[in-house]
């Protein structure tokens, strides 16, 4: 079996608060390869760290983060209630900035891999995004995602970054060469699962799978010839491959 790298997603998410500062230490405590991150930008042009643009589901505030100055985005508690109840509020757990989470690996582990997930598409928001991370000396070894071909070409045009975009039908701004841009594919596990999978499998790019929770998703994936998997909870997988786990603390 060839190697597979594990990718936490958001962080350790299944676990704690997505997109937060404790789910990615958690997540490189616990052993991940890499984990992957979300991006917007707030009013001030601040890269901050949400999968969501608006604040209300993980934080409980209904406004969007780039109608927010980072002041304001550091007053929201992202322990996030509706799945965690209360131990992780009010414990100071705030949305992060791009330049704290590159300060925390490069403490924990310089050099590790990013995934990188553009959700701002705008080329200023890849701008500012990529100066942080050349910035840290995170660039070079970072995956970039995106659900919009026009990021994707931009990424890889203006900055000869990694690029993973998915299928045509779930992309905005597809165009005929998108794929020209792509150097890796993402595909769900509801399209693993799918009768379209050999559509995008035969497409001979390498294939990042996500999310592969449990034993059966995890055989599956590596089956299907993952090179890259992704988990909200990385540990049936590493047990899979054999990887050591390491012991998470609890906040």
């Amino acid at each position: 079996m060839k190697n597979i790298f594990v990718e936490g997603h958001r962080g350790y998410c299944a676990k704690y608060p997505e997109n937060t500062l404790i789910s990615y230490e958690a997540a490189i405590d616990l052993g991940v390869d890499g984990f992957e991150f979300d991006i917007w930008l707030s009013k001030d042009k601040v890269p901050v760290l949400m999968h969501d643009g608006n604040a209300r589901r993980t934080c409980g505030v209904d406004k969007h983060l780039r109608d927010m100055t980072l002041s304001e985005i550091k007053t929201l508690d992202a322990g996030y209630a509706d799945k965690f109840g209360e131990k992780y509020v009010g414990k100071g757990i705030e949305v992060p900035t791009l330049r704290e989470l590159c300060e925390l690996v490069n403490r924990k582990r310089p050099g590790m891999v990013l995934g990188v997930e553009i959700k701002e598409y705008t080329e200023e928001t890849v701008d500012l995004s990529v100066a942080i991370l050349k910035e840290y000396g995170l660039f070079d070894q970072a995956y970039f995602y995106a659900f919009d071909a026009k990021t994707i070409k931009y990424l890889r045009t203006k900055y000869g970054a990694t690029t993973m975009g998915y299928p045509d039908f779930q992309m905005a701004h597809f165009e005929a060469d998108s794929y020209d841009y792509y150097k890796e594919i993402g595909l769900s596990m509801s399209i693993v699962k799918s009768e379209v999978f050999p559509i995008f499998a035969a497409k001979g790019m390498p294939m990042h799978l996500f999310c592969a929770d449990n034993a059966a998703d995890v055989e599956l994936c590596i089956e299907k010839g993952a090179s890259l998997i992704t988990a909200n909870d990385p540990v049936p997988l590493m047990k899979r491959l054999g990887r050591t786990i390491g012991e998470v603390k609890e906040l």
